[in-house]
């Protein structure tokens, strides 16, 4: 039979379009990944795999993903790259069957004290937009509903020409603004402990300034001494009021001092000016520290926490201001806003119906609009991004995700996996790094790294299907179906913390004694008061150390040694083993490379093209002087133990010329958290989430305090660590500590003598106790959600 006239002879045999069927990866290098070949499926949900440190996110975000941002960000022109950020080629041969990648990582969004869950998701400009078109009174456009925004109100002659003559009119103007003028828009308002600031029994020259860096040989206390507006050598105590008011609150005056104009300000003054503008996690430990001691934060006064004016306030929507509605939680909201039936702002209101019913349907309808952005979980602020791309018209789009599970309850999971599998559906190609086997089990396609982690990973050792890599010898594969079993017998108590009436966020006047000397878990979904039962109820006299998620600050000079003050004590070994100053064997002081400074490479910035670092060839990329690389402790210089895996300088330190026993319990702890891989110079920005949180975790195991308080440490953790992680939680209790762990992961719950379970639900349909017993007991009731998927874990 022959083929009609005008037929396409390519459709037999498919279109040649339809052919770029893979996202083939061919020698990637990047990090520690050993020049791997792989090949992903398009339109298909795809799961990698593998120990913390193996090259799951070397792979996924900075090979895949970032390519594939750098060839989009090339698409416009050299001016506009000028204001994006610079991007590197990731080094690797090929990269072929890319597509636009919408990155939802674990990033903490921004800790800006004005951003808020609404201004982060625009849904705070959909709300502003609404109130100043429906708003009663009318008190403005949208601006006037803005706290970040300040009302403007001025006034003056102009000069205008007209032809031969010139004519002065008088003009005014004004801009509403919504911002709170007391707190200017942050809702809190500070107060400072004068007392926390200077000994009154003191005078200036002999040291009666407590506040950090004021030492009276510092310029700061230099210039008070110099100013002539206080007597240096009179006790504070003995000040008139003239005298203390210039000594605290005298605002910035010129004064001269040596011939040289400088700047004189009042101690309060100063201290607000150079501490409280700053982001609190952002200063060092010892001004932190300060910080919380001096300064004492409340809600404003003025606008009750709202950050709006009164004016902003006072408009409103069938009886809702715009602060009433920002401060529902937002499943409430999207109801009241569904209940509005005004033609006017019909588009308007369907787009935020559409958002706010996002946050719902992604399990964050419990957050309310106000909550500031920087109090959200890891996993929170991963959702968070999701809301955006719900309902999204875009396809053939790659998604990739960073364990998109992190703070999610069993429930919640199953939840995830619907919308990761509908985004698939929608022909988009989803990306994700993943440990829980709730999401491997759906995948189309999994990539299993290892064997290892760091120097020991970066290979492929499977890909095929989720059945496949179960009957694989892998060690993903070994421990998949792994399952902690419930104790026979477990620990007894030896005292208890009580806590009573606690209300933080949405809890309801919770009481429950909290057992000590034991393994306590406390799970609950999503939202359910958690982390305000722990973190928000529990006395600071009790004696806690606390391990939260908040992200590790450091630049890329920064490394375990650093971070976790490893490098102290063998600077000081150095040191006195050599007769020479600690300072030489720090990379960022005396001992420093001068040509790179310190950095081990010289960094070229060209513009709006990629930064190039190269190793600097002076030092090779050693950071540090020849000079100093000459002296040695047991046969090691400085650059040779950085770059020592902790392993290495574990056995290094243990003993003989080098024994460090100070060097050596740090060592130890890091190995105990598993990080017995990582070298002691790598850098901290290089570090995956997980090997992070294990970091914090082993720094603070040495901490003086009998109750260790864990925020999710199994974040991050492969299936094989779990067991680790659960045996150094057993040393830390049997060592004669109290571990409480906000946990959802079933295997620590298992694991555990006792179980606080919060909800029933999320929000304000949370913050009661709906079970507190053993594991076992759990079970058997199966009363709450978490039993019965405790007991599913089980197989009881």
């Amino acid at each position: 039979m022959g083929k009609s006239a005008g037929a396409d002879p390519r459709q037999s045999a498919g279109h040649a379009a339809d052919s770029h069927t893979l996202i083939r990866v061919r020698g990637a290098r990047e990090n520690n990944l050993k020049n791997i070949n792989v090949d992903i499926p398009k339109r298909r949900l795809t799961v990698f795999t593998g120990v913390s440190g193996s090259g799951k996110s070397s792979l996924v975000f900075d090979t895949i993903a970032a390519e594939s941002q750098r060839l989009i960000n090339e698409t416009y022109s050299a001016f506009i790259q000028g204001f994006m950020p610079s991007l590197a080629r990731p080094d690797v041969d090929l990269l072929e069957g890319l597509t636009t990648a919408i990155i939802v990582d674990q990033e903490r969004i921004g800790a800006n004290a004005r951003s808020t869950v609404g201004t982060v998701t625009d849904a705070n400009a959909l709300l502003r937009i609404l109130f100043s078109r429906l708003g009663q009174p009318y008190v403005g456009p949208p601006n006037a509903f803005s706290f970040n925004i300040a009302s403007v109100h001025g006034g003056g002659a102009l000069t205008v020409d007209r032809g031969p003559e010139q004519k002065t009119v008088r003009r005014t103007f004004s801009l509403a603004g919504g911002m709170c003028p007391r707190c200017e828009g942050r809702g809190q308002v500070t107060d400072i402990d004068v007392t926390q600031l200077y000994d009154p029994d003191k005078s200036v020259n002999e040291g009666a300034i407590t506040v950090p860096g004021y030492k009276p040989t510092s310029w700061p206390v230099q210039i008070i001494v110099a100013s002539g507006l206080i007597d240096p050598d009179k006790p504070i105590r003995d000040y008139t009021d003239t005298e203390l008011h210039n000594f605290l609150y005298r605002e910035a005056t010129k004064v001269r001092i040596s011939n040289t104009n400088q700047t004189y300000e009042g101690l309060v003054v100063r201290v607000r000016r150079s501490f409280l503008s700053k982001d609190r996690d952002a200063l060092q430990p010892h001004i932190r520290a300060f910080v919380d001691r001096a300064v004492t934060f409340r809600t404003c006064p003025d606008c009750d926490g709202t950050r709006l004016n009164e004016a902003a306030r006072s408009s409103k929507i069938r009886g809702i201001s715009i602060a009433d509605a920002c401060a529902m939680q937002i499943s409430d909201l999207a109801e009241w806003v569904r209940s509005l039936d005004e033609p006017s702002v019909a588009p308007l209101v369907a787009t935020l119906q559409h958002t706010l019913d996002s946050f719902v349907e992604i399990g964050l309808g419990y957050l309310s609009l106000d909550r500031p952005s920087g109090t959200l979980s890891g996993g929170e602020a991963q959702r968070v991004r999701m809301v955006r791309h719900l309902g999204s018209s875009l396809t053939d789009v790659t998604y990739v995700f960073d364990e998109p599970t992190i703070g999610l309850h069993p429930h919640d999971i199953q939840r995830m996996n619907e919308l990761l599998l509908r985004l698939r559906d929608k022909g988009n190609t989803v990306l994700v790094v993943e440990h829980k086997p709730e999401v491997i089990a759906i995948a189309d396609h999994v990539i299993d790294l290892g064997p290892g982690a760091g120097a020991q990973g970066g290979t492929v050792c499977f890909a095929g299907t989720v059945d496949g890599l179960r009957a694989s010898s892998t060690l993903t594969g070994r421990h998949l179906g792994d399952r902690v079993a419930l104790k026979d017998t477990v620990r007894t108590p030896v005292g208890k913390l009580e806590i009573r009436g606690a209300t933080t966020h949405n809890l309801k006047n919770v009481d429950v004694d909290i057992p000590l000397g034991v393994l306590v878990v406390v799970t609950g979904v999503a939202g359910s008061g958690k982390s305000s039962l722990v973190h928000g109820s529990i006395p600071a006299e009790a004696g806690v150390v606390s391990i939260d998620q908040s992200a590790i600050r450091g630049s890329r000079r920064s490394n375990p040694a650093t971070y976790t003050g490893l490098l102290d004590p063998i600077r000081k070994a150095f040191a006195k083993a050599n007769g020479v100053k600690p300072s030489l064997f720090s990379a960022n002081s005396e001992g420093a490379c001068p040509a790179c400074n310190g950095a081990g490479v010289i960094y070229t910035d060209l513009a709006m093209m990629a930064g190039v670092a190269t190793v600097c060839e002076t030092c090779e990329g050693k950071r540090f002087q020849a000079s100093v690389l000459k002296y040695t402790l047991g046969g090691r210089t400085i650059s040779d133990v950085l770059e020592m895996s902790v392993r290495e300088a574990e056995e290094f330190f243990r003993a003989g010329e080098a024994r460090l026993p100070a060097a050596h319990a740090i060592l130890t702890r890091l190995a105990d958290v598993g990080l017995g891989y990582l070298s002691l110079g790598q850098p901290l920005t290089t570090l995956s989430g997980g090997e992070r949180q294990r970091l914090k975790l082993a720094t603070h195991m040495g901490d003086k305090g009998g109750i260790y308080v864990l925020d999710e440490p199994t974040t991050g953790l492969h299936l094989a660590d779990v067991a680790q992680l659960l045996a150094l939680l057993d040393r830390i209790v049997d060592s004669g500590k109290s571990v409480i762990v906000i946990e959802h992961h079933q295997a620590v719950m298992a694991h555990a003598d006792w179980i606080i379970d919060l909800g029933p639900g999320a929000g304000h349909e949370g913050g009661r106790v709906v079970f507190e017993g053993t594991p076992t007991e759990l079970v058997a009731a199966r009363s709450t959600l978490t039993g019965q998927h405790l007991a599913d874990y089980v197989g009881a």
